[in-house]
């Protein structure tokens, strides 16, 4: 999904320091998606500690995708593990993980099943916190994503999509084309099924966060939105969504009847095809830009690593507050929970001069 760039196939050999802490793993258990292993695990970690699975786009190499975003400095900083699988081009002559192929996209096949024992193998090997994996992705690895949240949601506590689809979006390559150029547009109901019919699991389901550059011309801006009304519908979260604006750009959070926060939106202002960096944060530098990793003030790996709890003394805070707090009450097998029928997140609306252009040709067209 990323334009080929010989640049990116040298991002690799970069020489960011993570380049020489990711490790590859040469047994990483059953392998029917054929991927490559690599993990980053900070000196010093204790069992119990999270995950984070890291998917690169096209023509990027796991460690580029990594070090360039900012994960590793963050694990190392927040201490907690990270699982970078890497596309063969023997699968994937773009090095592109396969996002619309049935083979790869459907539970305990082909390369979701792969990153699944890889994940199991990082559990086991360095006593992760099972409660506790999280999955990201840029494009390609974004829809890849994805799909290991609608296959696995039983594994993964919350995901972040950057420039990615929704589930089955398209299956082949001449769909998945039509899909990122253009979009796709189904009701939330029908997306929501599509994630709900992709295993047994009937909740909870992991919280999600959608980062989408508004100039993006290889994924279309509209997909970021069935995207979010995907989740919106698994969730039963019916909205309304409350819209602010974070480090300028704008943000809509939508949380479930429970009021926890499910499903989030950014919207980069401007941004093309790429991860959102920020290597000046005042607070926490991170990444460092290349191709598809582009700096515009704003750190999605940061935004990220928050919404789903990786914060040191926010993760710490909740797990006090786990070990005094009483016993749930008994919970039927199935909790029957309302959906969100119409879209919750809709585009932006037209203001201004635009607003008054598109009413003026809407009554020219309503005349003839």
């Amino acid at each position: 999904m990323l334009k080929f760039d010989a640049r990116t196939l040298n991002l690799g050999a970069s020489g960011f320091d993570g380049d020489r802490k990711l490790v590859r793993e040469d047994n990483p258990g059953a392998n029917p998606g054929n991927l490559v292993m690599f993990k980053f695990v900070p000196d010093g970690l204790p069992s119990g500690a999270p995950l984070v699975v890291v998917l690169h786009g096209c023509g990027q190499s796991a460690a580029a995708f990594a070090n360039s975003t900012g994960w590793t400095a963050l694990a190392e900083r927040w201490g907690f593990a990270l699982l970078a699988p890497e596309q063969k081009p023997v699968n994937n002559a773009g090095g592109c993980f396969n996002w619309f192929e049935p083979g790869d996209i459907e539970r305990d096949q082909g390369e979701v099943a792969s990153i699944r024992q890889m994940v199991e193998r990082m559990r086991v090997d360095h006593a992760i916190d099972p409660r506790r994996v999280y999955v990201t992705g840029l494009s390609a690895g974004g829809a890849m994503a994805n799909a290991l949240l609608a296959t696995y949601p039983d594994v993964f506590a919350g995901g972040a999509i950057l420039a990615g689809l929704p589930y089955k979006a398209a299956i082949g390559m001449r769909a998945a084309l039509g899909a990122m150029f253009h979009g796709r547009t189904k009701p939330p109901a029908e997306w929501g099924e599509l994630v709900r019919n992709a295993s047994s699991h009937t909740g909870p389901w992991p919280i999600v966060s959608i980062w989408q550059g508004t100039a993006d011309k290889t994924v279309a801006a509209a997909n970021a939105i069935e995207l979010a009304n995907q989740w919106a519908n698994v969730h039963g979260a019916p909205g309304p969504a409350v819209e602010d604006m974070v480090d300028g750009h704008r943000h809509i959070l939508l949380r479930n009847p429970e009021g926890k926060p499910v499903v989030e939106l950014f919207d980069i202002a401007g941004m093309g095809h790429g991860a959102a960096i920020a290597p000046d944060h005042p607070e926490i530098p991170l990444g460092a830009a290349g191709a598809f990793i582009l700096p515009v003030g704003i750190s999605s790996t940061l935004h990220i690593a928050r919404f789903w709890g990786l914060e040191p003394s926010v993760a710490e805070a909740e797990v006090e507050v786990e070990e005094v707090a009483p016993l749930p009450p008994e919970v039927p097998e199935r909790v029957e929970i309302p959906t969100a029928e119409t879209p919750v997140f809709t585009r932006p609306k037209k203001t201004g001069i635009l607003a008054k252009l598109w009413k003026g040709i809407k009554r020219i067209v309503s005349r003839k």
